[in-house]
């Protein structure tokens, strides 16, 4: 389990960092692993804190939502940074999909 899920709920409206571990091999055989960032923003969480937890992060890339679905729990996952916090009044931030529904979310502080 992750250092930063122990510590601090993560919930929808929050600018995750999440640190992948990759695994690559190059043409000579060689194994390689390295930490990709995904930032984005928490969508939606499921299943609480059970072994099957998975949180969807959502970010605009080149004008191009992705989103991706992370299980909490995974060993891939390396760690998971808070970025920022906004109000939300939803437990599921679905709308934020939505190109023509851009809804202004307020900052909150964070500790």
């Amino acid at each position: 389990m992750n250092e930063t899920t122990e510590n601090s709920q993560i919930k929808p409206g929050m600018v995750v960092k999440i640190h992948l571990k990759i695994k690559e091999t190059n043409a000579k055989g060689e194994k390689k692993e390295r930490i990709q960032i995904f930032e984005g923003t928490v969508i939606s969480i499921r299943h609480g804190k059970e072994a099957g937890a998975t949180m969807t992060v959502r970010k605009i890339s080149d004008g191009i939502g992705v989103e991706k679905i992370f299980p909490i729990h995974s060993p891939v996952i390396a760690k998971i940074e808070i970025a920022r916090q906004f109000k939300t009044r939803r437990a599921n931030l679905g709308f934020l999909r939505d190109p023509k529904f851009k809804r202004k979310m307020k900052e909150t502080k964070t500790k």
